[in-house]
């Protein structure tokens, strides 16, 4: 491959490390995309368990081996979910990687639920008394109906099959109580790929299997049932919670395909805007 990369500052890696990761998550995140949705159902396991042994420089593995860089990680995300947890709430996360978070929100709620598909970062973790880890095929939540306040996922929803991505939603809408809340924080396509591969493709090619622009992941959130759906926008000390109704789509519809239309370069970096369409976080309420 002969591309010049620019890696990002914060990556710890060398060119070649970086490289090698591209080339082995694009071949199996090739065979995710093309599977058929039985293969599935042990895909997301056993691709992801071969991913995290043979990418040993993996990011989330190096993050997990730096406690200062895991605490901050936290704190930031907490700094969200600070505003929903109680103490007699029951919490669940999907796609926990290490469960840093979960184990935090242990600490303040009274159970707390992680589903993931691999248990490869967390198979020498002590677990809290509260905490229940739940391995799942990728796409059905094995939780109970209407049984949990709060469902949390970070930098999930772009992993997922596209044709997986309803059936998990409404997987989430089942199990939350009426009332429940669900805190969904993914990239936007505009300003991707977000993946390992936004060092060499326009598009993503590895494991984020599809990048949602805002319109889409709101219509998704309405088709299951959602009743009310909001974005929210969180810049330093600034906060903002903007509702989704037909007027702010529209609105959001009209940003999105101008944006779209730009060349590659100049499309990422105004979508990458901190409040515009850098990442987005999306909170649905049934």
């Amino acid at each position: 491959m002969n591309k010049k990369i620019a890696l990002a500052k914060d990556e710890q890696r060398t060119i070649e490390q970086v490289q090698e990761h591209y080339e082995i998550e694009k071949q199996l995140a090739s065979r995710l995309q093309n599977s058929t949705k039985e293969e599935r159902q042990y895909l997301y396991t056993a691709l992801y368990n071969e991913l995290f042994n043979r990418v040993l420089h993996h990011p989330q593995l190096l993050i997990k081996s730096d406690p200062t860089a895991t605490d901050w990680i936290v704190a930031q995300r907490m700094q969200l979910l600070g505003h929903f947890l109680q103490a007699d709430l029951t919490y669940l996360e999907v796609g926990p990687g290490d469960c840093s978070l979960a184990f935090e929100v242990a600490k303040h709620v009274k159970k707390v639920y992680a589903v993931d598909v691999s248990t490869e970062i967390t198979k020498y973790s002590i677990f809290p008394q509260n905490f229940e880890l739940v391995i799942s095929d990728g796409c059905s939540i094995p939780n109970v109906d209407n049984s949990i306040d709060l469902v949390y996922s970070h930098q999930l929803m772009e992993h997922l099959h596209p044709d997986d991505a309803i059936a998990q939603l409404q997987h989430i809408y089942r199990v939350l109580v009426p009332g429940g809340i669900y805190i969904c924080i993914t990239p936007n396509q505009l300003s991707g790929p977000h993946d390992i591969s936004q060092y060499f493709d326009e598009i993503a090619t590895g494991f984020h299997l599809k990048e949602y622009k805002l319109t889409e992941l709101y219509n998704l959130f309405r088709q299951v049932g959602f009743s009310r759906v909001s974005l929210y926008k969180s810049y330093k000390n600034f906060h903002l919670k903007i509702p989704l109704f037909f007027l702010t789509i529209y609105l959001f519809k009209l940003i999105e395909s101008g944006v779209s239309i730009l060349p590659f370069s100049l499309r990422r970096k105004v979508a990458g805007m901190p409040l515009l369409f850098r990442g987005m976080t999306i909170i649905g309420k049934k």
